[in-house]
Order: structure tokens, then C-alpha cells, then sequence
């Protein structure tokens, strides 16, 4: 048993300590049940069953992260992933959720393939890490991208496509609540974001209890009660290979399921590194330990999500917040599954929250995976320009998708002309992975065939 669950090989652990660090990566990481709601029911799907799948994938995920690979790390449907889910894949290219969330089922099955037969770390090894970095950053513009959008302050313009928009209420609101998060986290608040929401929620709210039809016209409403669970019965178990089976549409469905694998996996084993390396647990080698486990749990999770009916389940870095409490074990993780659970029976509150509440959360977060461009080598033309066509091209595109496409397109097509063209001998020659090059060949021709 100590062998398939470490968790039970835990010796005069702090019970109290790992506890109170799970409650802080639940503060700051529980605006997922209301943001991930908000954004995949853009895509047709309901909210009070997206809360209920949400708080489940994410308890399911925590809870297997704990007891297998007994690390005090948090999962949940990822930001990024799931702007991709709704925007890019069922709005930008019109392909049905049933099929988005079947994408994401056999990115998840690749995902445990790749664990078990000990592939990532070639792949890993394969892929420039400025390119890693160029992804996190590129979704981090996109997110924010969105929350700007969804709470009016960029608008639509024929003229100059996006222009600013004017400040209604609800940009009022996103303007405090995004003023409460900064305050909150320089002051090193935890739950920064967790209070924005409710503060947030709760002025507009107010305005719907004093004009109820003005509040309604610019999308605030009330909760219509406290406690309620919400059936998962119309997004689970949803699975549809239509697009697998349709020749003419398979190479998006491949596209799809490869930018889901591709970002999932990247920002999972960055997450692992970063958080490992500031609690002081890597081990003497500089790995992360029961590394393996740890994916699988993360591969295992999304593929439960896709079946209950979520985007892709990933670690959250907010899982630093609760291992700079004391969290060192799986027992952190297990309580933050335990309360995620408890959370799914208040889907009345989470779904009237507005979006205006939710956009700074959007864009906070979006600031945050920003932050990583700062690693990435401007000053090297052959790394940087590929890097910045693939942030920017998220952005203005408004697709991961394509922005991902162009930036390793890109990073190939510079790099083998530089080997061909400009290297003075094989000491200046950029190696160029096979990975690179297979990825490559993908997009083109998915560009091709679509």
C-alpha cells in the first residue's frame, strides 16, 4: 500500500501545518470555479454543470496528486487552456465542445503514454526553452486579452479593429477589482485574486439589488439561491470522435489535440520545477521528486476532466502559496481536494458572479505568465523573433493555436536558413530538434489542408 500511495510513508508530519497550507492554495486558486465557468459556457456549455465538473476534476486531481505521488501541489482546469477550449477551438474554428472536450480526452491518454514509457524527457530536452517560455508568456497576453474584452474596456472598432472602450460600470468594477489584487498581493495577502472576486461580485451585485433591469443590461444578476449541486449529466461522459473519423477535418482535430499536449505539458513540468525549486525540494541532481508520479497524476486528471465534462486539468503554480505556508507533503493537496468538493454545492453563488469580476483575475493572471518573457533571449535574433512572433501572434490572431503554429514554423524555417545561409562553420550552426521539425511539418500541413 506505502508503494502505491507514498502518502501513507509520511512520518511525524505536521497535520495542522499541512492543512492550513492546503486552505492557502485553495484561497488563492478558487477563483477557477467561478473563471472556468464563465469561460467555457461561452462555448454553449451550462454553468451550474461546468461548477460541479470544475470543483470534481479539480478534487479528483488533487486528491491523486496527494495520495500517489504525495507532493503538495494543487490541480485544477487550467487558464490558457481553457480560453483556448472555448475561443480558439469551438468559436474560432466551429468545432462542436463535445469534440473540444475529446481532443482534450486523448491529449490526456498521449499524456499518460508519454509518462509511463518515459518520453517527456526527450521531448523536454528536444523543444528550446525559449520557445517554452515564448507559450507561457504568449497565453498570458491572450488571457488578459480576454479579460479586457469581457469586461468592455477594449471594444470591437471597424476601423482600427480593437479601440478603448468607454467606462461602463462594469469596467469600473474590473478597474477595482484588479486595483484590490494589486494592493492585496504587494502586501502579501494570499487569496488576493479570492477577494477581488467577492469584493467585486458584491458591488455588482448591489447594483442589481437597486436597478435590477439597468443591472441586467449589462449582465449582472443576482444569485437565485446559497446551496445547490448542479448535475453534471449534460457535459459528462460527452466524448465524440466524429472528427476523427472525417477525413476532411481530422488534421484540425490533430492540431487541436497537439496544442493542448504541448502547452499542458510544458506548463506542468515548469510549474513542478518552479515550485519545487523555491520550497528547497529538489533533490541533489536538481529533479523533482517522484517527478513521474506527479505527471501521471496531472495526465491522469485531465483525462477524468474531459470525461466530466472540463478542459484540461494541469498544476497550479498557486501551489507555491501553500508550500511557503509549510505544505511539504500530499496532505496539502488532499485538503485542497476535500474543499473543492465542499465547493461544489454553492453553484448558485459561483455562477451569478459577473464577468466583470472575473476579468481582473483574467488579467492578473495574464500579467503573471507574462513575466516569463523576461527569461526569453531578445538579443539572440535566431531564438527571439520566433519567441516574439509566437506571443504576439497569440494575441492579435486571438488563437494559442495559431500563435503557436507560427512561432515553432518560425523558430524552424530561421533556424535551418541561418545553418544553410549565414553559419560560418558547424560551431555556429543552431541544432534544430527532430521534434521541432515533425511539429513543424504538422502545422504546415495543417495550414495546408485546412
Amino acid at each position: 500500500m506505502e508503494r502505491l500511495f507514498p502518502i501513507l510513508t509520511n512520518k511525524n508530519v505536521n497535520i495542522k501545518r499541512e492543512i492550513m497550507a492546503g486552505v492557502t492554495t485553495f484561497l488563492t486558486m478558487a477563483y477557477i470555479i467561478a473563471v472556468n465557468p464563465g469561460i467555457l459556457s461561452q462555448a454553449g456549455m451550462p454553468a451550474g454543470a461546468l461548477v460541479t465538473a470544475t470543483c470534481l476534476a479539480a478534487a479528483f486531481g488533487c486528491i491523486f496528486m496527494g495520495m500517489v505521488a504525495n507532493l503538495p501541489f494543487a490541480l485544477a482546469s487550467g487558464m490558457g487552456l481553457n480560453a483556448f477550449f472555448a475561443f480558439s477551438v469551438v468559436l474560432g474554428m466551429g468545432i462542436s465542445w463535445e469534440v473540444a472536450l475529446t481532443a482534450v480526452f486523448v491529449e490526456g491518454i498521449i499524456f499518460i503514454l508519454l509518462t509511463l514509457f518515459k518520453v517527456r524527457e526527450a521531448v523536454v530536452n528536444s523543444i528550446p526553452i525559449n520557445m517554452k517560455l515564448a507559450v507561457t508568456g504568449g497565453i498570458g497576453v491572450f488571457i488578459a486579452f480576454i479579460g479586457f474584452v469581457q469586461c468592455g474596456l477594449v471594444i470591437k472598432s471597424d476601423a482600427t479593429l480593437v479601440t478603448l472602450g468607454t467606462f461602463t460600470p462594469t469596467v469600473i468594477i474590473t478597474c477595482i477589482g484588479l486595483a484590490i489584487i494589486a494592493v492585496l498581493d504587494k502586501k502579501g495577502v494570499k487569496g488576493a485574486i479570492l477577494y477581488s472576486i467577492v469584493i467585486s461580485s458584491l458591488i455588482g451585485w448591489s447594483i442589481a439589488l437597486i436597478n435590477p433591469e439597468y443591472a441586467a443590461k449589462i449582465g449582472i444578476y443576482l444569485p437565485n439561491g446559497v446551496f445547490k449541486f448542479e448535475s453534471i449529466a449534460p457535459i459528462a461522459g460527452k466524448i465524440d470522435f466524429a472528427h476523427i473519423m472525417n477525413g476532411e477535418s481530422i488534421w484540425a482535430f490533430v492540431g487541436v489535440v497537439c496544442t493542448f499536449l504541448f502547452v499542458d505539458f510544458f506548463d506542468t513540468v515548469g510549474t513542478l520545477v518552479g515550485v519545487c525549486s523555491k520550497a528547497n525540494m529538489l533533490d541533489e541532481d536538481g529533479n523533482v521528486p517522484n517527478a513521474g508520479r506527479a505527471l501521471l497524476a496531472d495526465a491522469v486528471a485531465t483525462t477524468v476532466g474531459a470525461a466530466l465534462g472540463v478542459s484540461t486539468v494541469t498544476t497550479y503554480v498557486e501551489s507555491s502559496t501553500g508550500v511557503a505556508a509549510g505544505g511539504r507533503t500530499g496532505w496539502t493537496a488532499v485538503t485542497v481536494g476535500v474543499l473543492f468538493l465542499i465547493a461544489m454545492f454553492f453553484s448558485p453563488i459561483f455562477i451569478s458572479i459577473p464577468a466583470c469580476a472575473t476579468s481582473p483575475a483574467l488579467i492578473y493572471v495574464g500579467y503573471l505568465m507574462l513575466g516569463a518573457i523576461t527569461k526569453i533571449e531578445f538579443d539572440n535574433i535566431t531564438e527571439g523573433v520566433p519567441a516574439f512572433i509566437s506571443v504576439v501572434g497569440m494575441a492579435l490572431t486571438y488563437s494559442i493555436g495559431d500563435g503557436l503554429t507560427l512561432g515553432i514554423l518560425s523558430y524552424v524555417v530561421i533556424n535551418i536558413l541561418y545553418n544553410l545561409l549565414g553559419a560560418k562553420n558547424a560551431e555556429e550552426k543552431k541544432k534544430v530538434s527532430v521534434v521541432m521539425i515533425v511539429l513543424a511539418i504538422i502545422f504546415i500541413l495543417k495550414i495546408w489542408l485546412l
